[in-house]
């Protein structure tokens, strides 16, 4: 005997795609179960942004994304956008303010986006499973059942929207691979991406300036970000490093322009324009004193200007405008914002998210190997393809 379906769909996962999801499906009429087994919903929600939440970006464009198959986001992003979600933010009188890079957060806390999205499952009659473990899944006879807490429900649509491993410490875990793979989805090896990165021993003068801050170009391979930097006691973080993070891999360097807008001649003209001035005490003008002294022990370029030579000082000006550093890791997903791979794009329809070979399965958001820069991106991937499944569930 079949077991006769008790939802529409089945949505895994309550966190920003999840529940645009269900929200979306709900209020096409379909019959939505959203289950976590957090007690609450939206848990990288309410810490994002310093728990303002910089809910989406204005400047949002496929290029500011990373996956294996650089085309996949393209027409999630095209057909729900910026602007779509801040109608809904401002529907429900969120106030807002933008940010540098055209970053968006709430004025007051990240908990109004979390009780929007909430109002608006509510409005599509969405059923809420919070705090309830996951157990069984599968799939037979047109239908995925799902075994949460005791109870066995089935519907024709299975959702996968739990994300990735980073923060584990809010309950993300690789549940959604794991789910993927038992279904014969291919995975992208995930790691850690908008994450610290960590310095070896032979780098260790450079932790003696935790705290340290300064406005740089970070670059790792092709990818370059104009943003700041700080020195950690481990190694380096800030906006600028977290970017570059996300294209880095182990054993590749990165590089850092300490003096981002001075052109080549900048410490000869120095030289010429105070001769008694040292080192030190030009790059103080430039940069942080604590920074300035540890760049100029490391150039090893003691006494005045005047006594220093110029190819000396053009070699100098070459280092600070692309400092080497070679991490000798990250963080690791416990301090990763994101994951960078996931469930591979080639396996699901960029239309609709859909499964290709698992009709009636789709995933979105984190889960999905599609990874947005810092500043609201990751979050306008999270509505934007938990909308495109809700039009075709």
């Amino acid at each position: 005997m079949t077991t006769p379906p008790s939802f529409d769909a089945v949505v895994l996962g309550a966190g920003a795609a999840g529940l645009l999801c269900a929200a979306s499906a709900g209020q096409r009429g379909r019959r939505v179960l959203l289950v976590d087994h957090n007690r609450a919903a939206g848990a990288k929600i309410l810490i994002s942004g310093g728990g303002r939440c910089n809910f989406t970006n204005l400047g949002t464009a496929p290029d500011r994304f990373l996956s294996a198959n650089r085309h996949f986001a393209k027409s999630a992003l095209s057909r729900y956008t910026p602007a779509d979600f801040l109608a809904l933010v401002e529907r429900h009188g969120i106030a807002w303010h933008e940010k540098t890079l055209g970053q968006l957060f709430c004025d007051g806390s990240a908990r109004q986006i979390v009780a929007m999205l909430h109002d608006e499952c509510a409005r599509g009659g969405v059923e809420l499973a919070l705090g309830t473990p996951i157990g069984a899944v599968e799939h037979g006879d047109g239908l995925f059942r799902v075994t949460l807490d005791g109870r066995t429900v089935a519907a024709p649509s299975l959702v996968i929207a739990t994300g990735g491993p980073s923060i584990p410490k809010l309950g993300a875990s690789g549940f959604a691979y794991d789910l993927a793979r038992r279904f014969g989805l291919k995975v992208i090896e995930p790691r850690p991406a908008l994450v610290p990165l960590t310095l070896g021993a032979d780098e260790t003068l450079f932790r003696t300036l935790s705290g340290v801050a300064a406005p740089v170009i970070a670059s790792a391979g092709k990818a370059r970000f104009a943003e700041a930097a700080l020195f950690t006691h481990r190694g380096l973080s800030g906006p600028a490093i977290l970017q570059v993070s996300s294209y880095w891999r182990h054993g590749e360097r990165i590089g850092v322009d300490f003096v981002p807008g001075r052109a080549p001649g900048w410490l000869r003209g120095a030289k010429r324009a105070n001769p008694r001035a040292t080192l030190r005490s030009t790059l103080a003008r430039e940069l942080p004193e604590r920074l300035a002294e540890t760049l100029a022990d490391r150039l090893a370029l003691g006494g005045e200007l005047a006594n220093l030579r110029d190819q000396a000082l053009a070699e100098a000006e070459a280092a600070l405008a692309d400092w080497h550093f070679h991490p000798n890791g990250t963080e690791g997903f416990a301090k990763a914002e994101v994951t960078v791979g996931g469930i591979s794009t080639a396996e699901l329809s960029s239309q609709t998210m859909a499964a290709k070979r698992v009709p009636g399965l789709y995933a979105i958001g984190e889960a999905v190997d599609v990874t947005g820069w810092l500043g609201g991106y990751n979050f306008q991937w999270a509505w934007a393809s938990g909308w495109a499944a809700a039009q075709a569930l």
